[in-house]
């Protein structure tokens, strides 16, 4: 955390992919036992505040299931499609401020459950009148079925905004109910059966939401699969914008606006320089050549678009990333977390400005490389935010028989 008081951990017991789908969990999703987040002070390790949770899934490989913003943590249940909010204080507790998805205000199940008793009341007394008036004619009243229930309230605010927004595109109500149709009713149950993928905070009132198949949520590459990206303010409990995952707009806005996707905490300095395409010239450049050379447009944007909503310290601020300092190879190294390709050729960090040269070098793996070709190697990279001080460690898989796995761990530092 950026107090530097507290760091908060996640432990987990094993998954059971099996799992039925009980108590209001969605079918298909797999489930783990327990999952439990600790909030330590980091100055002497003593626990002080723990957030359990049973039978339900949390993804937390690369904080894909968490966000962190300031001192709000947004947790996402994708077993019960619920969106936790908590809040960590001074004091050094865990602190549950709302809970986003079958209800969307605090005082929602309340008004609905007293709204439930009235109407349960209202048939009842209807029917006993009925049965009087009609005892001869053996009339029987349909019972209210307490295993209906509404949509959620996240998915319904999610339809209201879609029908609203095709509603007002047109001004006839021929062509409104035409465009209706075919756009909304045609799909309905396909806007249904979404469910939450991943969130992430673009502020404090602003959550940005992944929505997609329940085969593309528990999916290891959930890329093939069509997702949308929603905006949602938490205090009016609304849908501010809805985008398909390879639309233009949203696109154009990640191209000229990718900072605020990262919403970096206003209380953290160095995490404001990370380089990307809309606050660097290299970056953009590097970007629009890929662009240029991808065979589909959609393809492209697509696969750009993937990476929203982003997932929690997964950039390094390191200023060995700084693309305004260093030209390098980002196909074997960058400041995005996660496994690249490794090769025993050393990766050269060179001087954007004159001279040109190469000022250092990082070599993941053993000292004299690997002599096997047919191993498959991957790296990954922890850089220290400011010092000059890198973690590397390569993973090698050895393909004859027996498979053997191999992890070499190194310190790499400037002196």
């Amino acid at each position: 955390m950026e107090s530097n008081k507290f760091g908060l951990f996640a432990t987990s017991t094993a998954l059971i992919h099996d799992a039925p789908a009980v108590g209001g969990a969605v079918q298909g999703v797999p489930s783990i036992e327990k999952i439990t987040f600790h909030l330590l002070r980091l100055e002497d390790g003593l626990v002080l505040d723990e957030k359990v949770f049973c039978n339900d899934f949390v993804n937390l490989t690369h904080n894909m299931g968490v966000f962190l913003y300031d001192d709000l943590l947004a947790i996402v249940s994708l077993r019960y499609q619920i969106i936790h909010i908590l809040q960590i204080r001074d004091s050094g507790n865990l602190v549950h401020v709302r809970a986003i998805g079958e209800f969307c205000r605090e005082d929602d199940e309340l008004f609905l459950n007293s709204n439930a008793q009235g109407m349960a009341l209202s048939d009842k007394n209807k029917q006993q009148q009925l049965l009087g008036n009609n005892i001869d004619n053996n009339i029987q009243q349909a019972q209210p079925n307490p295993g209906n229930s509404f949509l959620s309230g996240i998915k319904q605010r999610l339809l209201s905004f879609m029908f609203r927004g095709l509603w007002n595109e047109e001004t006839e109500d021929t062509l409104r109910v035409d465009r209706l149709r075919k756009k909304f009713y045609f799909h309905f149950q396909d806007y249904v059966d979404l469910i939450i993928w991943k969130v992430q905070f673009l502020d404090r009132h602003h959550l940005l939401i992944k929505f997609g198949s329940v085969d593309g949520g528990v999916s290891r590459n959930a890329d093939h699969h069509t997702s949308f990206i929603a905006v949602y303010n938490m205090d009016t409990t609304e849908i501010v914008s809805f985008y398909q995952n390879s639309a233009d707009e949203l696109y154009l806005l990640f191209e000229q606006f990718c900072d605020h996707f990262y919403a970096t905490s206003r209380n953290s300095m160095h995490m404001n320089f990370i380089s990307s395409h809309s606050n660097n010239i290299h970056a953009l450049e590097q970007l629009r050549s890929i662009k240029d050379k991808a065979s589909s447009s959609s393809q492209f944007m697509k696969k750009m678009l993937s990476s929203l909503p982003f997932s929690c310290q997964s950039l390094s601020p390191s200023p060995y990333f700084d693309q305004s300092l260093f030209r390098f190879d980002d196909k074997l190294i960058s400041a995005t977390d996660r496994h690249r390709q490794s090769t025993d050729h050393p990766i050269k960090f060179i001087l954007r400005r004159p001279p040109y040269s190469l000022r250092f070098k990082v070599k993941p793996g053993p000292e004299a490389g690997s002599m096997d070709g047919r191993a498959k190697k991957i790296s990954s990279f922890l850089f220290h935010p400011v010092l000059p001080l890198a973690l590397s460690v390569q993973q090698t898989l050895f393909l004859q028989s027996p498979v053997v796995n191999m992890s070499v761990v190194n310190i790499h530092f400037r002196r």
